[in-house]
């Protein structure tokens, strides 16, 4: 990755497949059954716009910056007790996000192989323990890449087959709740669309912080644009990666939609009902596979799926291993013992981590969507994170002091306002001084309130402490890392021209879906 040699063909694909696990497709299928077509947001007011704003804006800085990842961009803006702060939250993360994808290891395994699902979990945490110790990682750009024809090639059929079962666009808008089939409309009120959330929330919560603080900030993701032979193709990666990522909801949103017109027009396509009473979202693939698939492509669909959550899970483990490695314990507990001392420690917190990993499995069980728990989770980690570095990179005078204060009350106001709030039964373990309507509408709050608190504290604390030297922060604050000059360009190698165009499709597909 690091010799910059990789052709724009392969960083735009890498780029998009870092995005695309099996995560995402059966958390997306079951947000399109849940709350309609307004999971368009994900990627049409989300993705979309962020992928533009990190082509344009943001690749000339990383090009030229001196930080290679986050911990590192924190240690170097700012201090050791910040990186060591978000270092512990991101290791919090890593574990919830690999559960998820063990739950929903062991969710198949239960379904379609009819197998227990405790032993399931524990069977599919031992064969993931097996392969990361392996190795299993190496080379993840093209494993990445092949994950993604893999999936496509394992999902498409069935977008196709359920469709034309469910009577087509036709059968769709006959069958289907009309709230769930707009993207705007509703969003006047939590109250008038099936995803409990305002304008504030949809525009502000997910479409700049949850976002932004993704696409812009994540280094596993910038890092496939950074691979590029030059700057220009470096901003074109997120810029025409966001063309085939604005059509992803045709693979991974409609087959919600397509349960739901079947679920009104045949027998046996009813939902599960999970421990808690709930409608069981996150079986709308499982159900759609088992039920259209002839077996060749139950097994092709069923392998795709196992493969992406036994590799995202690996690379969750293994990113929990390593920020607890190097990040925590050598930097704070033993700094000077040697190579086979630091690989025994990581393979001790590769353990521990897959243990941690089977407790968040079963609270991913308590969701009836995993995009829920994965937008939760984000709200407590990304969105103060997000807001540190914004103010990092933007504005000389925040200080090492008040980017700590600020990362550590942001996560705090995240994790009081859950206490504070209930949506679908969960938070609450304060008080209940608000009802949210859905749990992603109470992500997306969270995340808001979050960012803006890590704000006010960080600027407030910033201005009452010394800054570094302007010396100290070129190549690590936006104004004072020199750019490179991509000269004259044709449109179609201009990231501008590229972004206004892909502007132009998103705001045609926001009006047509309205």
């Amino acid at each position: 990755m690091s010799g910059r040699d990789i052709p724009l063909w392969i960083t735009c694909l890498a780029f998009i497949s870092a995005n695309l696990g099996a995560q995402e497709v059966l958390g997306m299928a079951a947000n399109g059954a849940k709350y309609g077509l307004y999971t368009l947001h994900f990627y049409w007011l989300g993705a979309a716009l962020a992928m533009i704003f990190l082509g344009i804006y943001m690749m000339p800085f990383y090009y030229g910056s001196k930080a290679r990842s986050v911990p590192e961009y924190l240690k170097l803006r700012f201090d050791e007790k910040t990186r060591t702060f978000n270092a512990l939250t991101f290791a919090a993360m890593t574990v919830f996000s690999s559960g998820v994808s063990l739950y929903a290891l062991a969710m198949l395994m239960e379904v379609i192989l009819g197998w227990n699902f405790d032993l399931s979990i524990w069977l599919a945490a031992g064969v993931v323990l097996v392969y990361t110790f392996s190795g299993g990682l190496t080379g993840a750009i093209y494993n990445e890449v092949l994950q993604f024809f893999l999936i496509i090639l394992g999902i498409a059929p069935l977008v196709y087959i359920g469709l034309d079962k469910a009577g087509g666009i036709a059968g769709i808008v006959k069958h289907v709740d009309d709230a769930k089939l707009h993207v705007w409309k509703g969003l006047g009120s939590p109250m008038n669309n099936p995803m409990g959330v305002d304008a504030f929330s949809m525009v502000f919560g997910l479409g700049f912080v949850l976002a932004f603080g993704y696409w812009c900030t994540d280094f596993l993701v910038v890092q496939r644009a950074m691979a590029s032979r030059n700057l220009n193709e470096a901003q074109r990666t997120p810029i025409l990666a966001a063309f085939p990522k604005i059509l992803m909801p045709a693979i991974v949103i409609l087959p919600g939609i397509v349960l739901l017109a079947l679920q009104n027009q045949f027998e046996g396509f009813s939902l599960p009902i999970n421990a808690n009473g709930d409608k069981d979202y996150n079986m709308v693939l499982p159900l759609l596979l088992q039920k259209l698939y002839p077996s060749g492509l139950l097994g092709l669909g069923i392998t795709a799926l196992i493969a992406s959550f036994m590799s995202g899970m690996a690379g969750n483990v293994t990113a929990f291993n390593t920020v607890w490695t190097y990040d925590i314990y050598q930097t704070h507990v033993k700094k000077n013992a040697s190579d086979r001392h630091y690989l025994l420690v990581g393979k001790a917190a590769t353990v521990f981590g897959i243990l941690i990993s089977i407790v968040t499995a079963y609270v991913a069980k308590g969701f009836n969507s995993i995009m829920d728990l994965l937008q939760l989770v984000f709200s407590f980690v990304n969105a103060p994170l997000f807001a540190t570095f914004f103010l990092g990179m933007f504005w000389k005078r925040t200080t090492g002091h008040g980017a700590f204060w600020g990362l550590m009350c942001g996560t705090m106001a995240a994790a009081i306002s859950h206490g504070l709030s209930v949506a679908e039964g969960k938070g609450g373990w304060i008080s209940n001084l608000h009802h949210f309507y859905s749990t992603t509408g109470q992500a997306f709050s969270i995340a808001s309130v979050a960012f803006l608190v890590c704000t006010v504290i960080t600027i407030g604390i910033s201005l009452l402490t010394t800054p570094k030297l302007e010396k100290e922060l070129v190549g690590l604050v936006y104004s004072l890392t020199p750019k490179q000059k991509t000269g004259n360009l044709s449109w179609y190698t201009n990231p501008i021209y590229l972004g206004v165009i892909v502007l132009i499709i998103v705001a045609v597909f926001n009006v047509l879906f309205y």
